[in-house]
């Protein structure tokens, strides 16, 4: 049997905006109206739980209500042809809903709860919002399962491992400025061909060799899918 060639992927807003989940933020700075620290820091926690909680609730009925579109299928789909590792700095579970089997999630899942005192204890949450009182097996109060600012990354590692064996690295959706994500695409092997799919993209190194489809996520993967197959 031939052993497929390896894509792996890193996604980011622009993929899962196209389905209705607005991107992190917008020019103002805001995130539906917060300024970010008040709902992505532990400062922002420590200050304010209930406002964090009920932001993030809104979050999972947003995602909830929203269905993976052509980009995220086509990326399942590929899954047939090549050997497909996604990276993602979403927080929805599109990826998986599309069917995609292997997915990390660099900024935690919001289809998660987490301790607030072991970030180790991780739980999948059977309705779409943590309540106040809805504590840990150590007597802790749920939070989101959201990296936050200020956070380590704890599955950095594994998705530079990941990075690092691939024979095609495709990026999509995002504008590679949140590091350390953004450099990710460096690990990538020196034979590795790298495709980035953005229709105002901002990266600027010449040095490398860059397949560049500035199209929208969905138009983008149709033409990534036509390019790979006519590789392998």
């Amino acid at each position: 049997m031939v052993q497929k060639k390896r894509l792996v992927v890193l996604s980011g807003a622009g993929i899962s905006a196209e389905s209705g989940i607005k991107t992190f933020r917008d020019s103002g700075g805001l995130w539906e109206g917060h300024e970010v620290m008040e709902v992505a820091s532990p400062e922002g926690w420590r200050k304010n739980q209930a406002l964090v909680q009920d932001f993030y609730n809104q979050r999972r009925k947003q995602a909830k209500d929203c269905q993976p579109n052509q980009a995220h299928h086509i990326l399942a789909e590929l899954e047939s042809e090549l050997e497909i590792v996604i990276i993602t700095q979403n927080v929805d579970d599109l990826h998986e809903r599309a069917g995609s089997t292997h997915v990390i999630h660099l900024h935690g899942e919001l289809t998660k709860a987490q301790s607030s005192i072991d970030p180790e204890l991780i739980y999948e949450l059977d309705h779409w919002e943590i309540r106040k009182g809805d504590l840990c097996e150590k007597g802790s109060q749920l939070r989101p399962f959201i990296v936050w600012f200020g956070e380590p990354v704890p599955k950095m590692l594994e998705a530079i491992h990941e990075a690092q064996t691939a024979d095609f690295f495709l990026v999509v959706g995002t504008s590679l400025q949140v590091y350390p994500a953004a450099g990710l695409m460096d690990y990538a092997p020196s034979q590795a061909e790298i495709f980035l799919i953005d229709p105002v993209t901002l990266y600027q190194n010449k040095g490398e060799k860059v397949v560049l489809i500035p199209e929208m996520a969905t138009l983008g993967m149709e033409k990534f899918k036509k390019m790979v197959l006519e590789k392998i």
